[in-house]
């Protein structure tokens, strides 16, 4: 009789204790890997677990799964697709650093120690207060369309007599404020050449260098270490700024013609000679042909 009620008892008990349902974890790794080898598959799963310690479930999951090999094939090609081509502008890292704006490139104070490759369309290149030691043919080789460069406040110490030969549209060229010994070859339509406060010598200006710059008409000098007045100046001009300089002499040939009384300067507005070991008034036939006598001291 006892034995009957343990049975009955122990029937009335077993409904009510079912085995624990499969944790979605271990669901999950049944159907990636299959039943054959479930203990290794926990073990795999356990050193998974400890040696993504810190990262997120989602990210272990992603490392657990293993798609078949179409998935694989698909990653794959994923990894070796081509980047599309880059346009001209992706490969143009100087309008990172620097502004380019409708055709005008901004480099000031940025550190730069050499020209940064340009957009071809640049017109504009304001490169001022930088460490510029250098200009060479091939800063502006493949750049046509220049209309202005500013270099003030750099270390420029050499230019290239080529550097500005391909630049026929150059017309305004700033040197200010740096290293320069001498002159380049300059392009022919500048109407603005600015190059005071540097070391510039007499000899290292050349004898025609001004002579065939028929549209220049600023020319500023000052604040360098000239001992004369460049040769063949051209009639073009209307501002001379040479103050500050180591300028001794005059001859009745540097701005008129010693050889023709009739001659008249009447586009020169300013000459500037204030600054230099010179008595103007030494040299009256000097200034005979200008409308305006030059700022200096004459006595």
């Amino acid at each position: 009789m006892k034995t009957l009620q343990s049975t009955l008892l122990l029937l009335l008990f077993v409904p009510l204790v079912k085995p624990a349902p499969p944790s979605q974890q271990d669901s999950r790794i049944i159907y990636d890997y299959g039943t054959d080898n479930f203990e290794e598959t926990l073990f795999s799963q356990d050193y998974e677990d400890k040696s993504l310690d810190g990262k997120s479930i989602k990210e272990k999951e992603t490392m657990i799964i293993i798609p078949d090999e179409q998935s694989f094939q698909l990653q794959k090609d994923a990894r070796i697709t081509p980047s599309p081509p880059k346009k001209e502008s992706d490969e143009m890292p100087t309008c990172l650093l620097c502004v380019c704006l409708s055709g005008s490139v901004y480099c000031e104070e940025v550190d730069i120690d050499a020209v940064p490759p340009l957009p071809k369309e640049s017109a504009y290149l304001y490169a001022r207060f930088n460490k510029i030691k250098k200009l060479t043919a091939k800063d502006f080789a493949d750049i046509p369309n220049l209309r202005r460069l500013d270099f003030t406040g750099n270390l420029i110490e050499d230019i290239e007599d080529g550097t500005f030969s391909k630049l026929s549209l150059l017309e305004e060229l700033t040197l200010a404020d740096n290293q320069l010994l001498k002159l380049p070859v300059l392009p022919p339509k500048l109407t603005l050449f600015n190059a005071k406060y540097n070391k510039i010598k007499s000899r290292g200006i050349k004898a025609n260098a001004f002579k065939k710059l028929n549209k220049l008409s600023f020319l500023y000098l000052d604040h360098n270490a000239l001992e004369s007045v460049p040769l063949n100046l051209p009639e073009s001009l209307r501002v001379i700024h040479l103050q500050f300089n180591n300028i001794t002499s005059i001859t009745d040939d540097t701005f008129c013609k010693a050889n023709d009384t009739s001659y008249i300067r009447d586009r020169i507005e300013e000459i500037r000679l204030e600054g230099n070991p010179i008595i103007l008034g030494k040299h009256p036939n000097s200034f005979i042909c200008l409308k305006r006598l030059p700022v200096g001291s004459y006595i």
